[in-house]
């Protein structure tokens, strides 16, 4: 054998066959999690009249644009926002805005230096958690984006944070409107930092001690069965319980994200909450001993029925 075959051998033998770093055993969540993002910029959510006029409006900006500069200068917060229009002594400023996932630039005149414009530059919202990797404490949630409500576009984040909180109470689904959990959040305690804010969900940094007692194999598509499964989520406080569904079908995606279509069958979930509702994207989705994915999105017309994501396309994500 040639030097240059034995080197190709050799090479091929050390390439591994799973490039991720993700583990093949992992903790499923199930726990209501407060989420908090920063945005990239400040988002516009609506304006106001000075003297008569509406300095923004004749600017063209509009809600959900997200102002990145002012004359140029990079703006992270409202701070940034706040400070430049105190020290600024000229009448006409340039913002530098992002709609529709073009950057564009307007003239915006200000009036006894008002902008006309209410501002914010953070996101809150409540979830649950999906995983914690026990090896790395990575950890995923939601299975879905975070978007601007204002125009439906995924936000983009300059960090984030997750914290506790506590179901108090639950508004059941009903066909064509969605329910919703509410929560109680504790901001101060915070359990993990967000670093990543994707269509397959939020990752980042899990920050408490793990309980590592119980974890579950990761299944790929192979490892899927139509048929009975669980779902694990909170309905009050803080206590995780698994909840019965059934697999009606499952498959790999363009955007690798509804991959699991199933019903709800636990009839204390139905008489709760009615199916799926707010607050419980991100719920693992376990059959047997296999976590094979998470709830990401209801059926609106049937909220007994719902999506979920491929966990391996959310570790994928993750783990990028």
């Amino acid at each position: 054998m040639s030097k240059f075959k034995q080197y190709l051998v050799i090479l091929l033998m050390i390439i591994p066959l799973n490039i991720f770093a993700y583990s093949d055993y992992i903790i499923a969540g199930g726990e209501n999690i407060g989420i908090r993002v920063n945005t990239k910029g400040v988002i516009v959510v609506g304006t106001y009249d000075i003297e008569g006029v509406s300095p923004a409006s004749k600017a063209g900006l509009l809600e959900g644009d997200i102002i990145t500069s002012i004359n140029d200068k990079k703006v992270n917060d409202i701070d940034d926002v706040s400070n430049f229009i105190s020290n600024n002594s000229e009448e006409t400023i340039t913002i530098g805005y992002i709609r529709d996932e073009i950057e564009h630039k307007t003239a915006l005149k200000l009036i006894n230096n008002k902008t006309g414009l209410y501002l914010k530059d953070s996101i809150s919202g409540i979830g649950t958690l999906t995983y914690v990797d026990p090896n790395t404490k990575n950890f995923g949630a939601l299975g879905h984006e975070i978007t601007n409500s204002m125009n439906g576009e995924i936000v983009d984040i300059s960090n984030g944070s997750i914290f506790s909180s506590s179901i108090i109470g639950i508004k059941p689904s009903r066909n064509g409107n969605p329910g919703e959990k509410n929560a109680s959040l504790n901001t101060n305690d915070i359990i993990g930092s967000i670093k990543e804010n994707t269509n397959k969900g939020i990752f980042g940094k899990y920050y408490e001690e793990l309980n590592i007692n119980k974890l579950y194999k990761v299944a790929n598509i192979d490892d899927i069965k139509i048929g009975p499964a669980k779902i694990k989520t909170v309905l009050n406080q803080n206590a995780v319980k698994e909840y019965s569904i059934n697999i009606l079908s499952f498959k790999e995606t363009n955007d690798k994200t509804k991959n699991i279509i199933f019903e709800i069958t636990d009839p204390d979930l139905l008489n709760k909450t009615g199916g799926i509702i707010q607050g419980m994207s991100g719920s693992p989705i376990i059959q047997g001993d296999n976590i094979i994915g998470a709830v990401t999105h209801v059926v609106i017309n049937d909220p007994t029925k719902g999506y979920g994501i491929f966990i391996t396309n959310m570790l994928e994500e993750g783990d990028n």
